[in-house]
């Protein structure tokens, strides 16, 4: 290769001339970029998508729509690889089908924040969860014959400020959490590439951070493949020299710093130049450890049946049952029902920004709020005629939009079971100003409760939200953004038809002030706009050092504040039991135990396993769980082998997770704070790289 053939790779436009304002290259497709091949050498060119929950949107500019999956906390919710597997495989299929062969999927970004703008886009707060998930997802997708990456790395918690924003979290604490999570998605899943992130990292940002990218990834990890930027990242040429290989949709920087600036660059300086030859042959390992040079994608129809199944199937898989008192599952033969709000008479919520996927016809409705860059937009899926559709023809099922809680009300008392569907949208680039309902949807509630007894309350979020009028629902189920089959998903489980088996991935805090910072934190630029989106803002901390390694649930345990629903809690229309407890150690910590179905119902369990005791080190950490299917009365022996790195501690000295020698205490329960089983075992002290 040339030097200029080299640099050719080493940088991609946003293939957006909407954005741009530029013509169209030669063989791009309308997405998130585009790198022309090399023809002498039969490299072939990348066109790259967003894609997480589905080939994204991109505004209809391409004039074609995509199965919508549900959003991640969706996925996280079901605890289950298979779940991920199938899900990332149909992204592939159908972006492979639209001429794509790259997927920058793979988010595994820890849910610290809970009113983060992206928590829909990622996979909860524990680290094992995550990184498995999102390694599971990064496998299918690889072995589809496409590049996947893995992103932001790293700790980008929040929108609010992304660009300047410094997250500030020491080596360790960092290694135990975030860094582990990443860790086990890339074992896991092999991904071609790496994207970093927009924050600051302890003072340089992350796509300008030797530690993160050389030290850590390429040289501790062995990470073999290439660092793309996020896009309007790239503050430098000599951002290379601190493991960044690729500069993505350049037009959003202040310059095209890996084109002519860099073949210029690398003439002079013999360590860019080395740089750039290691830069591509990154790239091209990547390219041809993933197949492009051998099964290059192809344009097909896509098969919207197939991915309607797969995506009913991950939403009825990720909807958790917070509460339950009797109202559900609801009886086919109900003669009058109330159904209000949430837009359930046609479609579901989605969340907002480059992850937006939408059918070929596009949203069922869409607006533009005032606070936020990004449209709201409502997948056409509606529950009221999944509902309408599972009852008896002479059933009388009437709707109100919720808008006023007075008329409501008045719908609700007069019916036999009231569902009221609440939405909070989330969206890239703004964060949740609190973790309220928006739009008075709290006082809607509050009144169809207080009018009929029997009120189940459907959320479709993007995250954790304060129930003030939980006390008084019969039942309620967190359905996340469940996407485009989402409607008949979350009909299936009101009536019975699917056993609810989805558990938290996230804790709900019965208030802000249990967070380890109960206000978001914002910089001081008075000329700072909606989010805080400027790059040229004036930069701020954000202090992780409170919570360290223990997000979420362990910050909970730590601090013993009881959390409105815990990590790992889900109800069943069944009930399970635990028992036969046996804990074996040495150079492995086994916990093995039975688990068994005693009720009348089929259904699915995830029972949790938790280190509370390391060594004489109190704290909870998850450190397995399966995923169990159950006729009635039957009883499965299961057994869960704990990550070393789990119950070790990150040491800055060894570059190594040290397991002390002593006694691990652990316990078996639905939740992270219920322990069914506890038992114990001695390890041996071991160090892991």
């Amino acid at each position: 290769m040339t030097d200029a053939e080299r640099v050719r790779l080493l940088h991609s436009t946003f293939a957006r001339p909407d954005r741009t304002g530029k013509p169209q290259p030669e063989g791009a497709i309308v997405s998130a970029s585009f790198t022309p091949g090399i023809p002498r050498l039969g490299v072939p060119a990348l066109r790259e998508t967003d894609a997480s929950l589905g080939v994204a949107w991109v505004n209809g500019l391409r004039n074609d729509g995509a199965t919508a999956l549900p959003s991640s906390l969706s996925l996280a919710s079901s605890w289950d690889r298979d779940v991920a597997r199938r899900g990332s495989a149909l992204i592939a299929r159908e972006a492979r089908a639209k001429g794509f062969n790259v997927l920058l999927a793979g988010g595994v970004n820890l849910a610290r924040e809970p009113r983060n703008g992206r928590n829909f886009e990622y996979l909860g707060e524990d680290p094992l969860l995550a990184g498995t998930l999102a390694g599971e997802t990064v496998r299918a997708i690889q072995a589809a014959h496409m590049i996947s990456t893995v992103k932001h790395f790293a700790l980008n918690a929040q929108e609010t400020g992304r660009h300047v924003a410094n997250s500030r979290l020491s080596d360790g604490a960092a290694h135990d959490s975030d860094l582990l999570a990443f860790r086990i998605a890339i074992e896991l899943g092999q991904p071609g590439a790496v994207m970093c992130a927009y924050n600051r990292y302890n003072g340089p940002h992350a796509c300008q951070s030797p530690y993160l990218l050389s030290d850590v990834l390429k040289n501790e990890w062995h990470f073999p493949g290439f660092v793309m930027s996020d896009w309007g990242a790239v503050r430098d040429v000599r951002d290379l020299l601190a493991g960044l290989d690729r500069q993505s949709g350049e037009e959003l920087d202040d310059r095209f710093y890996f084109a002519d600036e860099l073949l210029a660059a690398a003439q002079t300086s013999p360590a860019l130049h080395a740089r750039m030859r290691d830069a591509v042959r990154r790239m091209l390992r990547s390219m041809f450890a993933a197949g492009l040079f051998d099964d290059p994608a192809t344009i097909e129809p896509l098969d919207v049946a197939a991915g309607d199944a797969v995506a009913r199937d991950a939403a009825v898989s990720g909807i958790v049952l917070l509460k339950n008192d009797g109202v559900l599952p609801l009886l086919r033969n109900a003669r009058r029902i109330a159904v209000i709000g949430g837009y359930a008479h046609v479609g579901v919520m989605s969340g907002g920004g480059s992850s937006q996927v939408e059918p070929a016809a596009g949203p069922a409705i869409a607006f533009q709020p005032a606070e936020a860059r990004r449209r709201i937009e409502i997948h056409p899926a509606p529950p009221l005629a999944a509902i309408r559709a599972r009852l008896r023809s002479d059933a009388q099922v009437r709707f109100n939009d919720g808008y006023s809680p007075t008329g409501a009300a008045a719908l609700a008392a007069d019916a036999d079971v009231a569902i009221v569907f609440a939405t909070q949208w989330m969206s890239e680039g703004v964060d949740a100003p609190d973790l309220s309902l928006p739009q008075g949807q709290d006082a809607v509630i509050a009144a169809v409760a207080a009018a009929n007894p029997r009120t189940v309350v459907v959320l479709e979020t993007g995250g954790p939200v304060l129930m003030p009028w939980l006390d008084h629902a019969a039942a309620v189920l967190e359905a996340w953004y469940p996407g485009s089959s989402g409607g008949e998903a979350i009909a299936d489980v009101l009536f019975g038809d699917a056993n609810p088996a989805g558990r938290l991935p996230i804790t709900f805090p019965a208030s802000l002030e249990q967070l380890p910072r109960p206000r978001l934190d914002d910089t001081p630029d008075p000329n700072r706009d909606v989010g805080s989106q400027s790059h040229a803002l004036q930069g701020f901390d954000v202090d992780y050092d409170i919570e360290g390694a223990d997000v979420g649930y362990r910050w909970f345990a730590r601090t013993g504040a009881a959390p409105l629903f815990p990590f790992g809690y889900g109800l069943s229309y069944t009930r399970f039991g635990y028992s036969d407890l046996e804990v074996t150690g040495g150079d492995a910590l086994r916990v093995r135990f039975s688990v068994g179905n005693e009720g009348d119902r089929a259904g699915e369990d995830v029972p949790q396993v938790y280190v509370v005791d390391r060594a004489g080190t109190k704290g909870l950490r998850l450190i397995g769980w399966s995923n169990v299917l159950l006729a009635p009365g039957e009883k499965r022996r299961v057994e869960v082998v704990a990550d070393p790195r789990v119950l070790g501690e990150w040491s800055t000295q060894r570059r190594a997770w040290h397991v002390r020698r002593g006694n691990y205490v652990v316990q078996v329960g639905h939740a992270s704070d219920r322990a069914d089983l506890s038992g114990r075992a001695a390890l041996n002290d071991r160090s892991v790289r």
